[in-house]
């Protein structure tokens, strides 16, 4: 079996097994067994427990983020958006092992772990925040969104996302496309005001 052919098989043992059973629980010896391949083998390719887990995190992370990017078309911001909320959840809901190892498993084992997730989330909110900024330039030449509450916003988007994705995950009846218009319902009422200059302002008092 070609050497890319074997790392993908026990790359997906080894997701599967620390989704499911967590890190600390889980032993090389179950990784090889469901891989299919003697122990010592997957020491060779990938050399110890934390650089399994490693290459784990960096190529869920990989793949989400392809997901979300390609689902994502020139055209108008609440589409773009949807698209790229509903891209998000349908690969989080097809692959719930990975989402474990990134939103579960690796933010609370520790670093270097939580820094590889934490580079996730950064490109998925700088990802956000150029659709937000740009949908603000599109709605109104001179835009009242300073940067930083575009990034704040951005940040609220994905937090809420990496939320429901756990909640959707949970149970079987909820669709990709259903968390999807949920999100939207609670997000783009305001950013769409937001968009078009309506902003709300906290009372004086």
């Amino acid at each position: 079996m070609p050497r890319a052919e074997r790392e993908r098989q026990m790359l997906d043992a080894a997701v599967r097994t620390f989704g499911q059973r967590g890190y600390r629980a889980a032993s090389m010896d179950e990784i090889a067994e469901l891989a299919g391949v003697s122990k010592p083998l997957v020491y060779l390719y990938l050399n110890s427990k934390e650089e399994l887990f490693t290459a784990c995190i960096r190529r869920e992370a990989a793949a989400l983020t392809r997901a979300v990017r390609g689902a994502v078309a020139p055209g108008p911001a609440d589409r773009q958006l949807w698209d790229g909320l509903r891209a998000f959840f349908e690969h989080t809901g097809r692959h719930p092992d990975g989402w474990a190892v990134l939103h579960s498993q690796a933010r609370t084992v520790g670093e270097p772990f939580a820094a590889e997730v934490n580079a996730l989330r950064a490109e998925l909110v700088a990802f956000v925040t150029a659709l937000l900024a740009a949908a603000a330039r599109e709605a109104h030449q001179d835009p009242s969104l300073p940067d930083r509450e575009v990034a704040g916003l951005a940040h609220a988007l994905v937090g809420a996302a990496e939320s429901l994705a756990g909640w959707a995950n949970a149970d079987p009846d909820v669709s990709a496309r259903e968390v999807a218009a949920t999100l939207m319902n609670f997000a783009w009422a305001g950013l769409g005001d937001l968009m078009e200059g309506r902003r709300w302002s906290p009372p004086s008092s």
